[in-house]
């Protein structure tokens, strides 16, 4: 008998303790964010984002998915803390010249101008994570996806990792496995990795991503492919940054032409095409349902945004509220 079961009743005491504290330490980090965090602070923070995403977005729906995918580089990098706002200098290095982030990302600027807004009204008080994780579910949205509720009070890092944003990031070039293994490590299952990448359903991508797809791969409808090189030559690299929309029907609406699209092999990418092999793959079934269902998918699509809103949040006292959200402050 261990010396502990000698003592009457102190084994269930000490097992209780030990529950409580495991349960305090997974839900300590979310119990600090609130969805009501700015209503005495900075009551105007939420319309104030709300209604500059629906402003820049009407006059440039591709935005719209650009800050969707903003948020989405930031919150697998480190958690959801703004590392990917930070810009690079002369003594630090930050994420936005990473493969999958340089000449790619966009929407700084629009997150610059809300983050001014904010300043202005409440001086120190809305963090760019919080500006980072209003504007991805206020984009989607306004394209036609379904609101989610958010959980906010995050702090902004003063730290970035380059190499973190070159290997967490998931590549258009995986397939199926290595996109599972890349979602897993954050907590995600094979059926939200499903669902988060229908987020291809708006926006666009590079030449550079989709060359090695459209004129290699034979799982592809040979007239979309013929269609897709028409924006991306073979052999030249003056073609890299051309641009062709993810989903050719409705590049920016959100609906679930995506999911349509890979059952006719219509996906631009190779990642994309991976969730469907023809109905013999482990995903296919997922697709199908949702190439059929559109609720459900948003539905689904807005649970899954939400778990992702927690990746490893700052919080209390870490990190900081960045003045500029490109800079640390000093």
């Amino acid at each position: 008998m261990s010396s502990f079961e000698s003592f009457p009743g102190f084994k269930f005491k000490f097992c209780l303790i030990f529950l409580i504290t495991c349960l305090i330490g997974i839900t300590f980090t979310s119990a600090q964010l609130s969805p009501r965090f700015y209503d005495k602070t900075c009551r105007r923070a939420l319309p104030t984002i709300r209604r500059a995403v629906r402003e820049v977005v009407s006059k440039e729906p591709r935005m719209g998915a650009s800050l969707l995918r903003l948020h989405f580089h930031d919150c697998f990098v480190q958690g959801c803390d703004a590392s990917v706002l930070l810009d690079d200098t002369d003594s630090f290095t930050g994420e936005k010249n990473s493969f999958p982030n340089a000449n790619s990302l966009r929407g700084f600027e629009v997150i610059d101008d809300i983050k001014k807004q904010l300043e202005s009204m409440c001086p120190g008080v809305v963090s760019c994570a919080d500006i980072l994780t209003i504007a991805a579910r206020d984009s989607v949205v306004a394209l036609g996806g379904e609101r989610w509720n958010l959980l906010l009070g995050r702090r902004d890092s003063t730290t970035a990792s380059l190499d973190a944003s070159n290997s967490d990031l998931p590549a258009p070039f995986l397939d199926l496995s290595g996109l599972i293994s890349a979602f897993d490590k954050k907590g995600f299952t094979t059926a939200e990795m499903v669902t988060l990448s229908g987020a291809h359903t708006i926006g666009l991508v590079r030449c550079l991503f989709t060359r090695a797809r459209i004129y290699n791969e034979t799982n592809i409808d040979p007239l979309f492919a013929t269609s897709m090189q028409e924006n991306c030559a073979f052999d030249s690299g003056d073609t890299d940054n051309n641009v062709s929309p993810f989903d050719s029907t409705t590049p920016f609406v959100f609906d679930n032409a995506f999911y349509k699209n890979l059952l006719i092999q219509k996906g631009l990418v190779h990642s994309d095409q991976q969730l469907f092999a023809n109905g013999t793959g482990s995903t296919d079934k997922q697709v199908m349902r949702y190439s059929k269902n559109f609720g459900g998918f948003k539905k689904d699509f807005a649970a899954a945004m939400f778990k992702m809103t927690l990746l490893s949040p700052l919080t209390g006292t870490d990190g900081q509220i960045r003045q500029n959200c490109r800079v640390v402050n000093t």
